[in-house]
């Protein structure tokens, strides 16, 4: 039998740390499964970090949503933003287009009452 109960969509996960990483800088903080023998964190032993497993996951409807609670559209011209709803959409703008159309961009969106994740540096409010 499933568990019925809904997952609370505002929780926080834990920042997941490779193990001794704060203590060795050559050790990046990226995540890895501990995976030694007398290893503390995969023994799961109070006072060390938590480690990755699967009741830390969102529920189904905030899964990938921003922060925000928008859908992030990435958009590349102007033409991309003619079927969003600004309730729904949150735009990012390409990082691959020049400040030029990246402006233009960014005036359709605004005038759509959409909002803009990366506004570029030049005209962020």
């Amino acid at each position: 039998m499933g568990c019925t109960f809904m997952k609370d969509p505002n929780k926080k996960i834990p920042e997941f740390k490779r193990g001794e990483s704060w203590r060795y800088k050559r050790i990046k903080q990226n995540w890895r499964k501990p995976k030694g023998i007398d290893n503390k964190m995969r023994l799961q032993l109070k006072g060390w970090p938590p480690i990755v497993k699967i009741g830390y996951r969102k529920s189904k409807k905030v899964r990938g949503l921003h922060p925000s609670g928008l859908v992030e559209i990435l958009v590349y011209s102007v033409k991309d933003l003619e079927h969003l709803n600004p309730s729904m959409h949150a735009v990012r703008i390409s990082g691959r287009l020049g400040l030029k159309k990246k402006l233009e961009i960014l005036k359709e969106a605004r005038k759509r009452g959409l909002r803009v994740l990366n506004a570029p540096s030049e005209v962020k409010p």
